[in-house]
């Protein structure tokens, strides 16, 4: 078992985050709909991650890599559209191919539950989509309860999919 930490976004990592973001976008793709060709490319990566980091600066999102204690980057994990009055956000993670079935999304989405209170978060909504299996373990297990499926589908990767949403409360 990997021991790991989570540390909000930093310039300092955008280099090996989007080292990252290239080596997994294939398996990511699988499941996740395409950033589109722009996102990889280095220069417009650095501009859209400054952009992230001007919201969390505001408090407004959180962008959070999920690193072992080596600082290599094992996934990423977003807590964004932030309602202050309501306490309420929306939570997407993402763990690279080679770091999966290895409970590292679990606990990161635990380490990120237990600060809640320090950001101001009491709800957290999620969606992931119907062959995201994986995803949808994480989110039960760390207490996400099931809301809904989308009765609209779409086509990706050839599949006909839809959305399932779940939702935390402290």
């Amino acid at each position: 078992m990997t021991d790991i930490i989570i540390e909000r976004l930093q310039g300092a990592d955008f280099k090996t985050l989007f080292e990252f973001e290239l080596e997994n976008r294939a398996y990511f793709e699988e499941m996740v709909p395409n950033r589109g060709d722009d996102y990889y490319n280095f220069d417009i990566f650095k501009l859209k991650n400054k952009s992230l980091m001007d919201e969390q600066d505001q408090g407004l999102s959180y962008f959070y890599l999920i690193k072992d204690k080596e600082g290599l980057i094992l996934g990423r994990m977003n807590v964004v559209d932030i309602d202050k009055s309501t306490g309420l956000g929306h939570i997407g993670y993402r763990v690279g191919k080679a770091h999966t079935g290895k409970g590292i999304a679990n606990r990161a989405l635990n380490l990120l539950l237990e600060n809640t209170p320090l950001l101001g978060i009491r709800q957290i909504l999620a969606k992931t989509t119907t062959n995201n299996i994986a995803s949808q373990k994480v989110l039960e297990k760390s207490g996400f309860q099931y809301v809904a499926s989308d009765d609209e589908q779409f086509k990706m990767n050839g599949q006909l999919l839809s959305f399932v949403y779940y939702r935390w409360e402290k």
